[in-house]
């Protein structure tokens, strides 16, 4: 090995690192997409569900409906570029979230609004890096560190991703507070076509620090060649979306 190629290399891999993140991102989120899903909160005494309909644009736009159980029925998260909203049927209200609420439970799951939102960038927040190789659901999965870049205005210290290495799949996630400590688990289940695409149906969202709590979102439908501009996303339409 030359001294040319042992100083460019760790810049290769770190752009391959990247990569592989984004594809793991676009093939999960795609362009423009509609799903259904059920979202399942589990405590060790109680567990609850809630069923959902979703709609996105890139990862500056989407909109989140509650179609069910009826005291929720018809509440609607609408996210426009950097402004976060939230319809509430029963007072006939919107309401801006400010940033201080982004690190607030959603809807009472284990999830918080920025998890859900996705209001930051895992691909352009966070610099990327290769860290190790191993198995994960008889597949061979990267693993792979993201560090926030400096200002960047995210939730998480730092966070691990494993993707599987030839079909871009994540497969889990850990995330960690400033302080270095495992804040959440994230383990993604029951791989199935999707929309066209094998994705994992289930995500389960599992805090390090609450024995017997986790969040569990089943995806029932996807499509990817939906078509919706950027007016369906809007206050006026958060009102009247089914």
């Amino acid at each position: 090995m030359t001294l040319l190629t042992f100083m460019v290399a760790p810049c290769a891999y770190a752009q391959d690192a990247k990569e592989i993140i984004r594809k793991a991102d676009e093939k999960r989120r795609g362009d423009v997409a509609t799903a259904s899903m059920t979202i399942s909160i589990i405590r060790p005494s109680w567990s609850r569900d809630m069923s959902i309909k979703s709609w996105s644009k890139g990862t500056e736009y989407s909109l989140i409906l509650v179609t069910s159980p009826a005291r929720d029925k018809g509440t609607v998260f609408l996210k426009r570029d950097n402004e976060i909203w939230n319809w509430i049927p029963s007072i006939e209200r919107s309401i801006k979230l400010p940033p201080s609420m982004m690190m607030q439970s959603w809807m009472g799951s284990d999830f918080t609004n920025d998890d859900l939102i996705k209001e930051s960038s895992i691909v352009e927040d966070y610099t990327h890096s290769i860290v190790g190789d191993s198995i994960i659901m008889e597949r061979e999965v990267h693993k792979i560190e993201l560090i926030p870049k400096p200002d960047t205005p995210v939730v998480w210290g730092k966070i691990y991703s494993w993707i599987d290495k030839k079909e871009y799949i994540e497969l889990r996630s850990e995330l960690y507070d400033e302080d270095g400590y495992l804040v959440n688990e994230v383990k993604f289940l029951e791989i199935k076509p999707l929309g066209g695409r094998m994705l994992p149906s289930i995500m389960e969202y599992i805090p390090a620090d609450e024995e017997g709590h986790k969040t569990v979102i089943k995806y029932h439908e996807v499509d990817y060649n939906a078509r919706h501009g950027l007016d369906f996303f809007s206050l006026q339409n958060m009102k009247r979306v089914r």
